[in-house]
């Protein structure tokens, strides 16, 4: 077998010297390098916001959105949305091991698992889409992917339903990143807090903020409002619109008396959320930006224009025990569990 680069490097073709995941196109072909697991996909759980963008782009017919998807994948050899930039993740069964990863790994043949980096980096093909669950950006395939050594991964516990735990850890940087970051009475609030990333996130909150703080779940309508406040993930749940940063202040001021939030973590999937995140936290405090539709440069230039002196943190999909953090979630709360049950799996 040949050697390969720890990150992947090798498969890059345009452009060289890059590393895969903001290369414009990587080898997909299927023979492995020494230290590459290859893998037989059953499914991708395509990221919200990359999922949402080719929904739109198709009008809803699962017929183009297969032709897109496809596409993506035939010019760049990976499957990275050219205008979100994001990608998703998979399982699948491992189906080789290189040899440079015989004895090194904990992974054997035929393991069931779970990858925990993104598809805008990692080499694939698709030969067949078989279905589309339009409503949980989840995607059967019959086809290959490539795990490089630095890849991370999860296995399939054996308690957890197979889609469920790809729902999950999908985006299990989110509530591991909260479970770092919120203290003992804060006040936190999470934009989209409803959604999938979202209840997970509240649910982390609640937990480590414990009774002396609060958790204020924000979403666009109040569709969701029974299902978060009966199960317990929020202190109170506001109304609004995340890309009208106005109101979200005004609402936020009200409900805090002005003294708005310590943390906000913002989970939408939709662009132009940056400055409702940016003024509904308090001097001094932090926003986590989950979200893949979230705009550096926005968010940089309108906390100074407003004169915010706030801690940014970027939605790194990774933080040490995420997979098992967000699979305990599952194990914890059989409220949580049936919610998502029931929306994801």
């Amino acid at each position: 077998m040949k050697k390969g680069c720890k990150f992947g490097t090798h498969r890059v073709i345009e452009p060289k010297g890059i590393l895969p995941q903001p290369a414009q196109k990587i080898s997909n072909d299927m023979e492995i390098f020494d230290n590459e697991i290859l893998i037989d996909v059953q499914t991708l759980n395509i990221d919200s916001a990359s999922f949402t963008q080719i929904k739109e782009q198709a009008g809803g017919d699962e017929a183009k959105i297969k032709e897109i998807m496809l596409d993506i994948v035939a010019k760049q050899g990976k499957h990275k949305n050219p205008v979100t930039g994001s990608g998703g993740m998979l399982i699948g069964t491992v189906a080789q091991i290189g040899d440079a990863l015989i004895g090194k790994t904990d992974l054997k043949v035929g393991d069931k698992i779970a990858t925990l980096v993104s598809l805008s980096l990692t080499p694939l093909v698709i030969e067949e889409i078989l279905e589309i669950r339009i409503n949980i950006d989840q995607v059967d395939i019959k086809g290959k992917a490539i795990l490089f050594e630095s890849g991370l991964y999860a296995k399939i516990p054996s308690d957890i339903p197979e889609n469920l735990a790809l729902s999950v850890l999908d985006v299990a940087g989110a509530p591991a990143q909260t479970a770092k970051l919120v203290k003992p009475g804060d006040r936190v609030m999470v934009i989209g807090g409803a959604g999938k990333s979202g209840m997970l996130c509240l649910y982390e909150a609640k937990k480590r903020a414990g009774v002396t703080g609060q958790v204020i779940c924000l979403q666009h309508n109040d569709a969701a409002k029974d299902r978060v406040m009966n199960a317990g993930l929020a202190d109170d749940f506001l109304v609004a619109d995340a890309t009208d940063a106005v109101e979200v202040l005004h609402k936020v001021e009200e409900l805090t008396n002005g003294e708005m939030c310590d943390l906000v973590i913002n989970c939408v999937n939709v662009p132009n959320t940056e400055m409702a995140s940016i003024l509904a936290t308090k001097d001094d405090g932090m926003v986590y930006f989950f979200s893949m539709a979230t705009s550096f440069t926005k968010a940089a230039l309108g906390a100074e224009g407003v004169g915010k002196d706030v801690t940014m943190i970027v939605g790194n999909g990774y933080t040490k025990g995420h997979a098992e953090i967000t699979l305990q979630i599952m194990r914890e709360s059989a409220v949580l569990r049936k919610i998502y049950e029931e929306l994801y799996a």
